[in-house]
């Protein structure tokens, strides 16, 4: 007992040691400098910058489209032959749904309830919205009331709602979101898109409403005329100052451009149909999109010293062939190789550091005019459609002083292609198809939608096409089968086959 006792008081103080090294233990194993919390305006501006195109844009909707083409098979496969490859196809699913949807939906929870976000609350809704466009248009019916509430409600298999449903809420989040914005409110200063400006942000609102409203054309053409006339009189945009651009850094290239200038630079060129477009109505665009590496052989003679830009030279590859088969095309051109045809030019507009736009000026007004065409708003169509070509022209000199189209050149083209009467839609979105170019998902959306312009179907063989000539839809994702099959399968008893020929809601015939 003595021998015990003996020792007591090293245990006392080891006791007191070890509490005394215990306090503050916690504060010693907490990184000092990590983040504990996320400023919601970056959360902003981490979805918008998350949603340039990029190359899921160019295997599928650029593609589909006929504006630009590979004829290359592989892992890209995927328009090019008409194939559903989804680990191509899933690219809008996994950006928007693993980054953009998620950030924007948290920033919704943190501002819904305080006064002094107002603005910010409201900007989201709005960019949500365009966001779930890009989603709906591609998928069809898509988890939408759910999505996005994995971290704050524990919701890990959210149901698919109809693209009817999902329409009818982004038309009623859009007007409202716009309206509510307020200038005499808190600005929002960090903003990318426009450094906080409410009036900009509320046009921006208006013509995404406005792009909304025009899906519904065949769908719904009572509610489509309704929600133009709302966007109408809420203000849409009025100059290409209300472009929505991203702008890129260093920090973050234009996802175009970096495969383009990476190990996809000798893979992808101008489709034909879009090069012939171009050229038969001598539009002077051509010369600022378009390169064409005269006498290539190879990708590694796709140099600067063979470059040519101009209009007359230009020759785009043709869709239905892949690199074994389009020799015979490439003798009939009179090229030297397939790596002889026209490319997008990415020194300029598919550069490293070129804009990506998201929503302009010039689109909203070529919607405006197939509107007041039909009679569903005021003002001149052919003047409105004048307006959409001029300023789609003007606006290439965002990409730099070699692309910009001088306003002489403009002049001539409008006069000699004006709006014709008995042509107006066709013309009206064949200039939508041209004013949306490297926008994908706008461009196929509003192609499938109008069903302008008038394309051959791509003649590859092996589609994976059975009942259509033009892709779509894109397929849902194999982990979305796997991980939310229920609700998945719902989606699809009620949608039809998960293939690539499926209509969505609002794509009529």
């Amino acid at each position: 007992m003595k021998k015990i006792n003996k020792y007591l008081p090293i245990w006392v103080l080891a006791f007191f040691l070890l509490a005394s090294c215990d306090k503050g233990f916690d504060e010693m194993n907490v990184n000092p400098v990590a983040l504990t919390a996320v400023e919601p305006a970056f959360q902003l501006n981490t979805a918008i910058v998350a949603s340039a195109p990029g190359y899921g844009n160019l295997s599928y909707e650029t593609t589909i489209v006929k504006q630009m083409i590979t004829p290359f098979s592989g892992q890209g496969s995927a328009a090019n032959f008409n194939q559903d490859n989804r680990t191509v196809s899933n690219g809008n699913w996994n950006t928007y749904y693993q980054s953009v949807i998620k950030e924007l939906t948290d920033v919704i929870a943190k501002t819904k309830s305080d006064p002094a976000r107002t603005n910010l609350y409201n900007m989201t809704r709005i960019w949500r919205a365009y966001s779930f466009m890009v989603l709906t248009d591609t998928y069809g019916d898509i988890p939408y009331t759910q999505a996005g509430k994995s971290y704050l409600e524990g919701i890990v298999a959210p149901v698919y709602d109809t693209q009817e449903s999902v329409y009818t809420d982004l038309l009623t989040e859009l007007d409202a979101a716009s309206a509510a914005l307020d200038a005499t409110k808190t600005k929002v200063a960090s903003d990318i898109l426009f450094d906080g400006d409410v009036v900009k942000w509320k046009r921006l609102g208006y013509s995404i409403l406005l792009r909304a409203a025009m899906r519904l054309s065949k769908a719904n053409p009572t509610k489509a005329a309704e929600y133009v006339g709302k966007a109408v009189a809420g203000g849409v945009m009025q100059s290409n100052d209300d472009n929505a651009i991203i702008r890129h850094t260093a920090s973050f290239t234009n996802p175009v451009g970096s495969q383009l200038n990476g190990g996809q630079s000798a893979f992808f060129y101008l489709a034909e149909d879009f090069v012939s477009y171009l050229s038969k109505t001598n539009d002077p665009r051509l010369a600022s999109i378009a390169v064409r590496y005269v006498g290539a052989t190879s990708g590694a003679q796709q140099i600067e010293s063979k470059a040519n830009r101009t209009p007359g030279v230009q020759i785009g590859a043709p869709l239905g062939y892949d690199n074994t088969t389009i020799s015979a095309a490439v003798t009939a051109s009179k090229l030297a190789s397939l790596w002889d045809y026209s490319q997008l030019d990415k020194t300029r507009m598919a550069a490293l550091l070129a804009p990506s736009f998201l929503v302009t000026y010039a689109q909203t007004q070529l919607l405006l005019a197939e509107a007041a065409f039909r009679k569903w708003t005021t003002g001149d169509p052919a003047t409105l459609y004048a307006n959409g070509v001029r300023s789609h022209m003007r606006q290439l000199a965002s990409y730099g002083t070699t692309t910009a189209v001088p306003d002489a050149a403009i002049a001539t083209y409008l006069q000699a292609n004006p709006l014709a009467a008995g042509k107006e839609l066709e013309q009206i979105n064949t200039q939508y198809w041209v004013a949306s170019f490297l926008m994908g998902p706008e461009t196929w959306a509003n192609f499938r939608r109008s069903g302008f312009p008038v394309l051959t179907p791509n003649p590859y063989p092996g589609s994976d096409l059975k009942t259509e000539p033009f892709i779509r839809r894109l397929t849902y994702t194999d982990a979305e089968l796997n991980v939310n099959k229920t609700n998945v399968q719902q989606a699809i008893g009620r949608q039809g086959p998960n293939l690539l020929d499926t209509r969505i809601w609002w794509d009529k015939k």
